[in-house]
């Protein structure tokens, strides 16, 4: 399987202008090829792919039009050209709103990749990277590159740099049984509830740094555009909002690690999460990033041989586990069923509710016989 493992870049001043080069090279030669096929449909009716305009590469280089070092990220820049109209064409075909591909601007171009490791970018001892006509440049290794690498990317992301390690791992073997399920009710008020009632806290990352994304907003508001003043306060908003972005992915997997270790059955409602991100409720479930950590939970349930079950959310937080049905408005935040005479938090029983159609979706071993 793929694992991405990303680190922090620490280029001299002068590496930094080398890799920002590099990366306008890139945006120039995409462009430029989006342009080529644009024309030859324009003028000829001719429809270019991918091998058309890689055979050209050489030449272009040999003339001195091109100043990306490497010939291969050179290809890989075509190559997503190629993905932008094969995306494109595809989604006409499905009937989809289609989007035809744009030309990117150079501050919206942010990363060019290596495809081949050891041709043009590859690790040193001592912490060190060599980038094909860059250098050697310090790299923060906090935990170590595992695996095969595939592919290099290098990613600039407000003002700085980080590079991205594709590679080719072995699936681990799965973690012993604990004998224990669970259903999940994520939720807006608290981030999740289990099925035995515990309660994870919604730590509401986006709603803390509010403040400082205003602050930070209102400064790119009041700089001229295209000044180097703006560009400096859109960096630091940039920042301000990159952080907020690892605190929620940190708190996923620290979440999702926890789950997957405890329990050998986790039911998940099959939300409609693009739905749900455009209605009213948008800003909230945002922040809260479901669609995250619910990915997290599934790879990592994956890796780890655990079952993962995800069922219909429709009428979930209406029924009672018992089967009886309990109406309730969105403001009733208690389940009381007349029935069977359990009396919990909605939440809870929704959870509950979730484990039991999970629970009747696998065919479970003799060890998953206890409902956490």
């Amino acid at each position: 399987m793929r694992k991405t493992f990303r680190y922090r870049l620490y280029p001299t001043r002068e590496q930094s202008e080398a890799l920002e080069g590099q990366l306008a090279e890139a945006c120039r030669l995409y462009n430029a090829a989006l342009q080529e096929r644009r024309d030859a449909w324009d003028m000829a009716g001719i429809s270019l792919n991918y091998y058309d305009q890689a055979n050209q590469v050489k030449e272009i280089r040999a003339a001195g039009d091109l100043g990306l070092a490497n010939y291969s990220a050179c290809q890989d820049v075509l190559r997503r050209v190629h993905k932008a109209y094969a995306a494109f064409f595809r989604r006409v075909k499905a009937g989809k709103k289609a989007g035809f591909p744009r030309f990117k601007s150079r501050r919206r171009f942010d990363s060019y990749t290596f495809p081949t490791y050891g041709d043009g970018c590859k690790l040193r001892d001592g912490g060190k990277l060599h980038i094909q006509g860059v250098g050697v440049l310090k790299v923060k290794l906090h935990r170590p590159v595992s695996g095969q690498v595939k592919t290099v990317t290098l990613k600039r992301e407000g003002g700085r740099w980080y590079v991205c390690f594709s590679v080719e791992v072995a699936i681990p073997g799965p973690l012993p049984r604990t004998g224990a399920v669970t259903g999940i009710d994520v939720g807006l008020e608290s981030f999740a509830v289990l099925s035995d009632g515990t309660v994870i806290e919604n730590p509401r990352h986006y709603r803390k740094a509010q403040a400082a994304l205003r602050r930070a907003q209102r400064k790119v508001a009041r700089r001229r555009k295209g000044s180097h003043r703006r560009r400096k306060a859109v960096r630091v908003l940039q920042r301000v909002h990159s952080h907020v972005r690892n605190q929620r992915s940190d708190f996923h997997h620290q979440v999702s690690r926890k789950l997957v270790n405890a329990y050998d059955l986790i039911a998940v409602e099959g939300l409609n999460l693009k739905g749900l991100a455009s209605g009213v409720l948008a800003k909230s479930v945002n922040d809260a990033g479901w669609g995250g950590f619910f990915a997290k939970l599934t790879y990592k349930a994956e890796e780890a041989g655990r079952q993962l079950a995800k069922v219909k959310p429709n009428g979930t937080s209406q029924r009672c586990p018992c089967g009886a049905t309990v109406p309730k408005t969105l403001g009733q935040r208690w389940h009381q069923c007349l029935a069977c005479g359990m009396s919990v938090s909605r939440d809870h029983a929704s959870a509950l509710e979730i484990l039991r159609l999970g629970l009747s979706l696998q065919v479970l071993t003799p060890t998953l016989v206890g409902v956490a």
